[in-house]
């Protein structure tokens, strides 16, 4: 059976080999009848900072386990041990022809779950392999020209690629787990599977997408860089092909899309092809970087500790006066901002961070959300424009040139404030971010900071650095599909990922891609007894 022991905490002065007797000492047993103890989740408590705790949860056997659970019944953090259910792969009963469109998380994991069921599958990219694109973003980064093509955004491996590599979701499904453990498999760190936040960073998400590479090419999958799809072929009202640039139609019998949240080259395509899609809410705003050395001393009272973390924090207030939600996203401890661009003559960031976030700086968004009616209408490509005018606005402040408008924090508030280094590249140009963010934006930002500050005493520092604009926080618009996963409009095509308005995130788009899969194969079952 096993037994699992929730909230034992260690301070900073003891060693995680301590737990055997913490555990002991709890349930009044020897620490030699103890075996094959292991942490399943580790967790910080900065409370009562500086004295910070660091906290586990922890699986176990022992001697007479069924009598431990009577003796300590009154002990809700004692319970038998929980082992996640993975549900299991059973094969496809006829053969199916899958097209799969985008190696984002919901792409790579769509095509992993359909090739192993058996089906024949087909996985495309319009950028280029994880090796050629890291080159490719670094001269970007150094000053060189940029590849529409192959970018921070576009790419195997989807946006998420040059980011912190977050693995946190808010979605509870037995599939979490089966992420987790394919992500180790393929060279994630062993660590994700107990990290109350778990985290690849980007350096070692390179090495994974290696090896999953590695994985679907021996699954039989065929693998297609620098592809691009420009239309869909519809027969007997259903999708039955992906028509590529240059005219070559690639036959399917579903066809997954899961292009990112930044193909706006496809979102065009799909209006054009009468694919059904709605606009939807997203948000806009800037980056913020501080010292790291600062949010440690914030969060944990210590600006330094060898077994802690770089803090990380989130942050949340509710505008009174519009109704709208300002709040940090993807925080980045230890990391560093990037330039996220994909389109000449526009401007874009996003943060990034290591497996050890080590840097010295911390980054976050800080965002304000926007709805519809703030970038014209039902018109599904609305928001895309409405992102595109303030990105050639930041563009513009930045110098033409690509390095990033940035700001003083104090100085976005009206107040004085030198300009400090920028961890952006190829790097930054001071210019008043108010002229680069809607009005709206701006206020939302305005309003939130003294609430910030309040939450966090020092986060409005000298310090502080503003690099604008955020505005790829998710899509500005859903493909909308029915609870079968088939678009509403064209039955075999199938949206998937952050891209088509359904995830947030590595996690929910790889849950996303699973879902996607299953709905091929269950769909596939009944056209065929149909047809």
């Amino acid at each position: 059976m096993g037994l699992r022991l929730r909230e034992i905490s260690l301070t900073l002065q003891e060693d995680e080999s301590a737990l055997p007797l913490k555990v002991a000492q709890e349930l009044a047993i020897s620490p030699e009848s103890i075996r094959d103890l292991r942490i399943v989740r580790r967790g910080i408590d900065a409370r009562k900072k500086p004295k910070v705790l660091r906290v586990y949860t922890v699986e176990f056997s022992a001697s007479d386990e069924e009598r431990l659970l009577i003796l300590h019944r009154g002990n809700t953090r004692l319970e038998p041990s929980k082992h996640p259910e993975i549900p299991t792969i059973s094969p496809l009963k006829d053969p199916l022809r899958v097209l799969v469109v985008g190696m984002g998380p919901a792409g790579l994991f769509a095509a992993w779950q359909l090739a192993r069921r058996g089906a024949s599958v087909t996985l495309i990219e319009q950028g280029k392999e994880v090796e050629e694109r890291v080159r490719d973003v670094r001269r970007f980064w150094s000053g060189g020209v940029l590849d529409p093509h192959s970018n921070v955004q576009f790419g195997e491996g989807g946006a998420g690629t040059f980011s912190d590599g977050k693995l946190t979701t808010r979605v509870n499904h037995p599939w979490t787990h089966l992420v987790l453990r394919a992500l180790v498999e393929f060279g994630a760190p062993e660590e994700i599977l107990s990290q109350a936040k778990p985290h690849v960073g980007t350096d070692r998400l390179r090495l994974v997408l290696i090896n999953f590479r590695r994985a679907l090419l021996g699954l039989g999958v065929d693998l297609r860089y620098r592809s691009r799809l420009v239309g869909l072929s519809v027969s007997r009202g259903r999708v039955r092909a992906g028509v590529l640039e240059g005219g070559e139609e690639l036959v399917c019998d579903s066809l997954v899309l899961a292009p990112g949240h930044s193909a706006r080259d496809t979102y065009v395509m799909l209006q054009a092809s009468g694919v059904r899609m709605e606009p939807k809410p997203f948000a806009v705003g800037l980056r913020v970087e501080h010292p790291a050395q600062l949010i440690n001393a914030i969060q944990y009272g210590l600006p330094f500790h060898p077994k802690l973390p770089a803090a990380d924090y989130a942050l949340a207030w509710n505008d009174p006066q519009s109704g709208r939600g300002v709040y940090s996203f993807c925080m980045c401890p230890g990391g560093e901002i990037v330039n996220s661009s994909s389109e000449p003559g526009a401007l874009v960031v996003n943060g990034m961070s290591g497996r050890r976030r080590d840097k010295a700086w911390s980054n976050s968004a800080l965002v304000v959300s926007v709805r519809p009616e703030d970038f014209g209408g039902d018109d599904p490509l609305a928001g895309v424009r409405f992102q595109r005018r303030w990105e050639a606005r930041a563009f513009e402040a930045g110098g033409g040139d690509f390095r990033a408008p940035a700001q003083s924090l104090l100085e976005f508030l009206g107040g004085r404030a030198p300009l400090g280094a920028s961890t952006c590249r190829p790097g930054v140009r001071e210019a008043d971010l108010r002229t680069v963010l809607p009005e709206v934006v701006v206020q939302g930002l305005l309003r939130a900071l003294p609430h910030f500050e309040r939450r966090m005493r020092g986060f409005l520092s000298a310090e502080a650095i503003l690099v604008g604009v955020e505005t790829r926080t998710s899509a500005p618009l859903r493909i909308v599909r029915g609870e079968d996963g088939q678009s509403l409009s064209h039955p075999g095509l199938f949206p998937a990922g952050e891209g088509a308005g359904y995830a947030g995130g590595i996690m929910s788009a790889a849950l996303d891609g699973l879902r996607a899969a299953q709905h091929v194969a269950d769909t596939a079952e009944k056209v065929r007894s149909w047809e």
